[in-house]
Order: structure tokens, then C-alpha cells, then sequence
């Protein structure tokens, strides 16, 4: 018998247009639609293919529409935490227009974004113990890796005695894009599985493949901030670090120092970048061909999908990994 091929955009398109009619059916609250209006809904299409690859794309309309609101919950999860980012990293806009807390004020945009929490932990309890932990779980995570990197920006670098080499540095910056990005992807993918009623490893092969994306997304939008001329110092500095062959201590570069070394080390930078999100592509690649993945045309769309995510963001910079 022929085995049916699929189209990777036109899964992706057609899981975005579910996953956007889900969120007018579930969600009644006019101000939370709006804030979730513009994303790119990575993590509930992670989620939907994850899902799929699982029942093989057999599942009942019921089973499907289930596993629809679990991608939801995640997404609201994810925009909460944009909603906050906003506010702490004083960024006026998102998505191309005003960010919420700069349209409604600070105090209204903390406590929507709490809303929005709230919202979808009230939607994952229905779907179980399990898929509640998850949540709670995953959004501990971010919160720990949003302090860290709050923490890192404020810090004055020579009174902080555990960074006290270049190494260690980098691995800060690696903790926080994992627990604050790849987390929530990590999340999204094991949430699917959990729909399609997965147990035992499969699971951790979903959670892994999901959790390579998203630490490769995140290099990824760092590599086109600093390529669009944007200078963070969670990233800026553990990387300048690392170029620093010479030392292995730390080096404290005053602001004008960094910008510098920056421009003089563009091509160095934008390599290690490059190099770090194939890693993680291709981790991701291997963990979407696991043998613990049933065969079917949704497991080769899965195994597709890593390059497919990145290179769309990539392509702003027209890289190619």
C-alpha cells in the first residue's frame, strides 16, 4: 500500500489555523485573546505534531480537539511570560506593536499576565495529574530562569566570585536560555505525547526533542538580535568570554570595551552561534527518528521539523543550517 506523504507547511499552516480557532472557542476574555493575537504558535504546532507522530494521525475529532486546548495551555503560559519579559526587560514593543504593559500600565499588565496563568492551569487541570504538573512544573522553571537572567543583567561582574572563569560564564548563559526558552518547547512536545496517552520513556524522548528546539531557537534569536545590532549582557558577555582563548578568567569589559571587541570578533561569534544551533538541530533531528516513535508520515514530518522552525527564523539574516 502507498504510504501517504505530508507537506510540512501544509501541516504547519493547517495546525496554526486550529490552533487559532481553538483559542476564539476556549477563551472567553477579550484582553487575553488580544495579547495572544500575532504569535507564531510554535509550541502548540510542536505540541499538535507530537501528538500526531504518536497516534499516527488516527486519532478521534474528540481525541484531536482535546489535544488542541493541551497546546493552548502551554501557549498561554509562553505569552504570560512575554507579557512579564516586557516589563522587566523595559521593552515598549511586541510584535510589532505597543506592548501591553505600555497600552495598559504595569500594574494591569502583571496581573493579566497572572490571569492568563491562571487560565490555563485551570485548563490543564481537566486534562489530569500529570498534565497539571506539567504546567506547574514547567512554569517554575521559567521563573527560575527569568530571575537568573534578571540577576546576571543587574549583577556588577567582579563581585560575582562563582563566575570566576570564562567557562563557567558560558554555562550561566546556557542555564538560563534552557531553563527560561527550551523549557516551554521541552513542555509542549511532552504535552502532546501526554494527549495521545504516551507513558514511560517515549515521553522523555518527546520532552528531549522538544527541549533541543528550543535551546537551538533561542541561539537562533540571539544570533539575529546581535546581527540587528542589539547588545544584551546575558549574551554579549559570556560570549566574549569564550572567545578570549588566552585565559581562562574572566574578563570585565567596560560597555565600550564590549561594543569593540563585538565589531572585531562579528564573524567569530556568529560561527560559534552557527555551529551550537546545528548541534542542537541535529539532536533534535536524531530524537524525532527514535525508534519509540511509531512509523508514519507524521514521524517524518516530526524529523523535518527542527530545520523547518529554525531556518524561518534564521532566514531574517538569510543563514541556513
Amino acid at each position: 500500500m502507498e504510504t501517504k506523504t505530508l507537506n510540512l507547511d501544509d501541516v504547519v499552516k493547517n495546525s496554526t489555523t486550529d490552533v487559532n480557532k481553538k483559542i476564539l472557542a476556549m477563551i472567553r476574555d477579550e484582553q487575553i485573546v488580544k495579547i495572544l493575537d500575532g504569535g507564531k504558535r510554535l509550541r502548540p504546532i510542536l505540541a499538535n505534531l507530537s501528538f500526531k507522530a504518536c497516534t499516527q494521525g488516527k486519532e478521534s475529532p474528540y481525541e484531536y480537539q482535546r489535544a488542541l486546548e493541551g497546546g493552548v495551555v502551554i501557549e498561554l503560559a509562553h505569552t504570560a511570560s512575554l507579557v512579564h519579559d516586557d516589563i522587566i526587560d523595559n521593552d515598549n514593543v511586541r510584535r510589532g506593536k505597543p506592548s501591553f504593559h505600555i497600552k495598559k500600565g504595569i500594574a494591569h499588565a502583571i496581573l493579566t499576565g497572572h490571569k492568563m496563568l491562571v487560565t490555563g492551569f485551570n485548563i490543564a487541570l481537566q486534562h489530569g495529574k500529570d498534565f497539571a504538573k506539567l504546567y506547574l512544573d514547567s512554569w517554575d522553571e521559567v521563573v527560575n530562569g527569568e530571575i537568573d537572567e534578571v540577576d546576571f543583567n543587574k549583577a556588577d561582574m567582579k563581585k560575582i566570585k562563582d563566575w570566576s572563569t570564562k567557562s563557567q560564564i558560558f554555562q550561566a548563559y546556557e542555564k538560563i536560555i534552557d531553563l527560561k526558552t527550551a523549557v516551554l518547547f521541552a513542555s509542549a512536545c511532552k504535552a502532546g505525547a501526554l494527549e495521545a496517552n504516551m507513558r514511560g520513556d517515549i515521553l522523555k524522548v518527546f520532552s528531549d526533542f522538544g527541549r533541543e528546539i528550543g535551546l537551538a531557537y533561542q541561539l537562533a534569536d540571539d544570533l539575529v538580535d546581535l546581527a540587528n545590532g542589539e547588545m544584551i549582557d546575558s549574551v554579549i558577555i559570556p560570549l566574549l568570554n569564550k572567545l578570549d582563548d588566552n585565559s581562562n578568567k574572566l574578563k570585565i569589559l567596560k560597555k565600550r570595551e564590549i561594543k569593540k571587541k563585538f565589531s572585531k570578533n562579528k564573524e567569530k561569534i556568529r560561527e560559534i552561534y552557527i555551529q551550537e544551533i546545528k548541534k542542537h538541530v541535529k539532536n533534535a533531528e536524531k530524537l524525532g527518528n527514535s525508534d519509540l516513535i511509531p512509523d508514519s508520515p507524521y514521524k517524518k514530518v516530526l524529523g523535518n521539523a527542527p530545520a523547518y522552525i529554525i531556518n524561518r527564523m534564521l532566514s531574517e539574516i538569510n543563514v541556513t543550517v
